[in-house]
Parts: C-alpha cells; structure tokens; sequence
C-alpha cells in the first residue's frame, strides 16, 4: 500500500516544495526533483539515485507508472492540488522524483575516450544558458563539461529544465579556474579560450587532438587566468554591430566546428 499524501501543508510536502526554491536546502539535503518520465528515466538509466518517486494519480495510474518506469524506488500518491504546487509545467505526465545529487568533484574527471573533446564555462550565471550548453554537449557527445566557479547552483530547476534531460546524461564537473588549467596543462589537453581580444579566428584551429574549449560571460568573457594560460585565444567573427553572441549559441559553434575537424566521430 503506497503512502498517501493529500495537503499542500504536509511537512513532507513543504520540504519537496523547497527544494524547487532553495539552493540551500537542496545543499543540505543533497537531493532535486525531476519533472516527467522521460527525464526521470534517463536519469535511472544513466545511474542517478532516485529516493522517491511523488505521482498523481489523476494523471498517471501507478499501473501505468509501473510500466513506464522499472524501479523498486518507494511511490508516493499525491493530490492533484500537490501536485500543481510541485510541477512547473503541465506536461509532465503526473510524476515527480525525489533524487540525491552527484558528486561533481574536479578530482572524479573520467573521460569517455583517449583524446578528449571538453567544454569549460566560467562564472555562468543565467540557469538556461547552462542547460543550453548541456544539451549541446550531450549532441556532440563529448567527454566532460566542466563548470568553473559557478555561479549557479547546478541543480536549479531551470538548469534541470533547460537541458531537458542531458544534465543527466553528460559528464560534468566543478571547479575553480587555476585547479582545472592545473589539470587541463597536466594532462596535455589543449586550451582553446574564447575571446574578443584576438585576431586568432576560431575555424582556423585544429581541434583534432584533446583539446579543451573554454567559454566566459556574456558583458565579461574571460578571465585573464584563461588568456595568458590558454594555448590560443580565438574569437567568433561577428559582422554586425552586437559584439558577442549568446553564451550557448557561442558553445555550439565552437563544439561543432571541433567536432566537424574529428570527422563527427
């Protein structure tokens, strides 16, 4: 018999409703919610912990839950009025997951092959423009987006929604500036860094070989760690009178243009 929780003033209920709000408690808790099944599902298949899985029963039967998602997780029933106060969108098929973060720590940085394709955002701010660049990651299938001094808390509900699912299925990990040059430099991967200060245009590089792409803020670009440690500042021309493009939009066009030299292999 599944636990039942029916008013929005539940402890319970309180606390799940923090964690859509507070970094804060999602630090001291070390968990997040995800909305929809497709999104809880990658993230079962790619080893996330799910503690708990909150469905509705006026949207989903747990018949259907059951065969929509194979996991032994505890099933909590919640009130439609619950459920609207937890949900941000519609669309989300009636279940919610309670689910322990991962450990993102600089010094865990596996990669998926022997000549790395990596992307590194410093300072990001803006929630979807993290989650943009995760989705991009994911499409490229590269080795690792390591976030350097975040501004963000991972785990914000916009990050989650932005990315659609492929905060889950990337590899990714935190760090500051001068600790990740340190391993990046150890490692040989070269450091192509994006700038407005360069006359070094980005597609006449060659990313073939491991190679890290780094990305600054929007007004500030980069710090002036990455440019007197990069192997080459490169710039995106822009031929308008707007100086820099948007944070994602800059990612993609740097990540393609290696993944074209690899031969999108």
């Amino acid at each position: 018999m599944n636990k039942k929780l029916t008013s929005v003033n539940n402890k319970e209920v309180k606390g799940f409703y923090q964690l859509t709000l507070k970094s804060k408690r999602r630090k001291i808790s070390n968990t997040f919610l995800i909305e929809g099944l497709r999104e809880i599902k990658l993230a079962i298949q790619h080893n996330w912990e799910i503690k708990q899985l909150l469905f509705c029963p006026q949207i989903i039967s747990e018949e259907n839950l059951n065969e929509s998602i194979e996991n032994e997780t505890e099933k909590i029933e919640v009130s439609q009025e619950i459920y609207d106060k937890l949900a941000y969108r519609n669309s989300t098929e009636g279940v919610i997951a309670i689910t322990n973060c991962k450990n993102h720590d600089l010094k865990n940085i596996k990669f998926k092959s022997n000549n790395p394709l990596i992307i590194v955002i410093e300072a990001t701010e803006k929630p979807g423009n993290i989650g943009a660049i995760l989705r991009t990651a994911d499409a490229a299938n590269i080795d690792a987006v390591i976030i350097a001094n975040p501004k963000t808390d991972l785990y914000n509900p916009n990050v989650i929604r932005s990315s659609v699912g492929s905060i889950f299925t990337n590899s990714i990990y935190v760090g500051n500036t001068k600790e990740i040059i340190s391993l990046l430099k150890n490692k040989n991967i070269k450091i192509f860094a994006s700038s407005l200060q360069t006359d070094e245009l980005y597609h006449n590089q060659d990313y073939t070989k491991s190679c890290a792409l780094i990305i600054g803020t929007e007004d500030k670009g980069i710090s002036k760690d990455w440019a007197e440690n990069s192997f080459k500042n490169i710039k995106i021309p822009m031929k308008g009178e707007i100086d820099s493009l948007n944070l994602s939009n800059a990612a993609s066009i740097l990540i393609y243009e290696a993944l074209r030299q690899r031969n999108f292999t």
